[in-house]
């Protein structure tokens, strides 16, 4: 079973997660939580497979949250969930080894994913939120922009022709197995190519990588 901790400070949301999550016999939500500092507490007692994060709460946000969960619980994969308001955020929260984000606004389906895609050691990047994320970036001003793609394109140089079209799908949102569909490759022959490619591009997960790789053009 796949431990998960819900975290929001809205009751209804977090009855709503419950109810997508555990309609998959293999996810169990053993806890919720309504502010970082009780996410913390429960991370720990629990000990938690992924934590779904709010990042705008009382008491403690999520920002400040991950770090500390990170320590109380190493071993737990922390999803953010966002709004496209917060996009600034998701940024700094990825920055600080958060697994991925989703929107609120998500499919059940691609809730359900998410999960698994983190319990399974991979990151989950939405593609509607990254689309918006991106957006973001590249609002700062056409030369900071060009800036950023030159030093991606430089980096993706020592990638080779198959590594750069599993980072291309990376940079769509893909889980390892929707990359495989779409290029004829096993799951797990994905999963080592991406190994491989955060180690060439020094990215410390799936989701810097995926980011990279749209500064660089690659991808839808």
């Amino acid at each position: 079973m796949i431990k998960v901790l819900v975290v929001d400070d809205e009751p209804l949301i977090r009855a709503g997660i419950r109810m997508i999550l555990t309609s998959d016999q293999d996810i169990d939500v053993v806890a919720e939580a309504g502010n970082g500092r009780e996410a913390v507490e429960l991370a720990r007692a629990h000990g938690v497979d992924v934590v779904l994060l709010d990042l705008q709460m009382p008491v403690m946000d999520g920002l400040s949250a991950l770090p500390e969960l990170r320590r109380a619980a190493p071993d737990a994969r922390v999803l953010v969930l966002t709004t496209f308001g917060e996009r600034e955020n998701v940024l700094r929260t990825l920055g600080t080894g958060g697994a991925g984000f989703l929107l609120k606004d998500s499919a059940p389906g691609e809730l359900i994913r998410a999960v698994r895609a983190a319990a399974a050691g991979d990151a989950y990047l939405s593609p509607a939120a990254t689309r918006h994320v991106v957006d973001s970036l590249a609002s700062g001003g056409a030369g900071r922009a060009s800036a950023r793609a030159e030093e991606a394109r430089r980096r993706l140089e020592t990638l080779t022709a198959r590594e750069r079209e599993v980072l291309a799908l990376l940079g769509e949102g893909l889980s390892n197995a929707d990359a495989g569909a779409r290029i004829h490759m096993s799951e797990a022959t994905v999963k080592t190519y991406v190994s491989r490619i955060l180690a060439k591009l020094d990215c410390g997960n799936r989701v810097q990588a995926a980011l990279l790789a749209r500064d660089a053009g690659l991808g839808a």
